[in-house]
């Protein structure tokens, strides 16, 4: 098994291409992993053994012929499960989806085959991606690998997880408000959430549509950046998705130190506030002067609506999380395959299949969607949020006229124990604090771990790199340059 440890999509495609180890080898050592260890972390929902058995089989046939194969050909990866893959269950860890089965690929997935990757498994979520710790999945609730007593962070606690535990290479999440980032640092690996409209939406099962971006999470930063030149690019299928003006084969070529010298960091003063636990401040401190020695420049900078964005956030969120769940009304993709219409009114029908089918927070979030854009609150609560996203949207315009990319932490305290906030929703929702900005304004934003080799009980920490819309070499630059220190 320890073949399996600290296994990168660089190191695994050179050993596939050399021919010391097959896709087959590789692919059945990481099933063995799962079955073995994944009982105690509870990080996958389903696993896709046959499908990828049969694909790693084809992968050894290409090598066998002596031809070349993609970056990502028998490479085994997790997939959040609300990413469609055709012929899988793909439940959004919601009972109200228990039964349903792609009939497509979502977008991410059909460029990933085509470069033949492997895909493991579904993991574990937070329920349609509504929380911070991966317990509001109406199945399981995945533990820290680093402490099985505390959370692995979310909605994309499960992704984060299988990576951490060694059982996937990498995997794909999607990050909303943090959902990528935040169980990134709970599990001391990567999480990349790129700029909003870089990788198609089509395909992922919709939480909130102005705000949901899907994104890699790795074991290593150039990971990371191999996996999202692979899924991003504009597609016809998202209205929202665009290219840059220069490809992303040309942006993310990799960066000379010379290069990476001439950017400047903010640290923004509104980020670094009482409430973050000393061993977090200690940690990005540290990671602050690490950068400092590859010799970039720091400068004070101010995003003064920072304070605004929970309350704009939860707002704006809400709103659009009760106009994507209204389609889901227990009919279409119903958990009861006899659905009895003359035994009850069709009122009465929706009512039984999403009160049994959703979890508390998923109501909680509808509720409170409804309630702001209904007549005579959505000009107190709704339109007021949007101007404040502007506003929040505008403090990054104006700080990136001098600097290149933003430091902060990416949560305020390390991961939490199991149950420590489920009665308390505003204490889940802080945990979001300094992630959310970058959501509300569409710029990219990276988790990398402060350290790599950490003490006996030790939890890990990450930073957070918010880059300008449209530059996500910078993060990857950076980020690269400091794993190597």
């Amino acid at each position: 098994m320890d073949l399996l440890k600290g296994l990168t999509i660089k190191k695994l495609h050179e050993d596939l291409v050399s021919k010391k180890i097959s896709a087959l080898e590789i692919t059945q050592a990481f099933f063995e992993k799962i079955k073995k260890e994944d009982k105690e972390i509870d990080a996958y929902l389903s696993l896709n053994e046959e499908n990828a058995i049969k694909q790693a089989e084809m992968v050894d046939i290409e090598i066998a012929k002596g031809n070349e194969i993609a970056d990502l050909a028998g490479i085994p990866l997790a997939i959040k499960d609300n990413i469609l893959i055709k012929g899988l269950k793909t439940t959004a860890a919601s009972k109200i989806l228990e039964n349903y089965v792609a009939s497509y690929d979502a977008t991410v997935i059909e460029k990933l085959k085509a470069q033949n990757a492997i895909f493991l498994g579904k993991t574990n979520m937070d329920e349609f991606a509504m929380g911070s710790s991966t317990e509001n999945s109406a199945f399981k609730k995945t533990k820290n690998p680093y402490d099985k007593t505390r959370v692995p962070g979310g909605s994309s606690g499960g992704s984060a997880a299988a990576v951490a535990a060694q059982m996937a290479v990498a995997s794909l999440g999607s990050d909303t408000g943090g959902s990528i980032r935040e169980p990134a640092s709970f599990c001391g690996v990567v999480g990349f959430k790129p700029t909003y409209g870089a990788v198609s939406r089509s395909g992922v099962i919709a939480m909130a549509s102005s705000l949901d971006q899907i994104g890699p999470i790795a074991k290593t930063v150039e990971d990371a950046k191999i996996l999202f030149k692979t899924i991003a690019g504009k597609d016809n299928l998202d209205a929202t998705s665009s290219d840059p003006e220069k490809s992303w084969e040309e942006k993310l070529k990799e960066k000379n130190i010379e290069k990476i010298r001439e950017l400047t960091i903010g640290i923004p003063d509104e980020y670094f506030i009482s409430g973050i636990s000393k061993e977090v401040e200690k940690e990005v401190e540290n990671a602050i002067e690490k950068i400092k020695s590859l010799g970039i420049k720091f400068k004070k900078i101010s995003l003064p609506h920072t304070k605004y964005a929970l309350s704009c956030y939860y707002i704006i969120m809400t709103a659009e999380v009760s106009s994507n769940l209204a389609r889901f009304d227990g009919i279409r993709y119903s958990r009861n395959k006899n659905i009895q219409l003359k035994e009850e009114s069709l009122e009465e029908l929706y009512f039984k299949q999403r009160g049994n089918g959703l979890g508390e927070e998923s109501k909680r979030r509808t509720i409170l969607g409804s309630f702001v854009l209904s007549s005579g609150y959505y000009d107190a609560y709704y339109e007021k949020a949007q101007r404040v996203r502007q506003l929040i949207k505008n403090d990054f315009d104006n700080v990136f006229k001098d600097i290149d990319v933003v430091l902060s932490p990416v949560v305020p305290s390390t991961a939490f124990k199991i149950g420590e906030k489920n009665n308390d929703p505003l204490q889940m929702y802080l945990s979001d604090i300094f992630t959310i900005p970058a959501n509300l304004a569409g710029v990219p934003a990276i988790s990398i771990p402060t350290k790599k080799d950490l003490k006996e009980g030790e939890l890990p920490i990450g930073f957070q790199l918010i880059g300008k819309k449209w530059k996500e070499e910078d993060l990857f630059g950076i980020g690269e340059f400091y794993e190597k220190l």
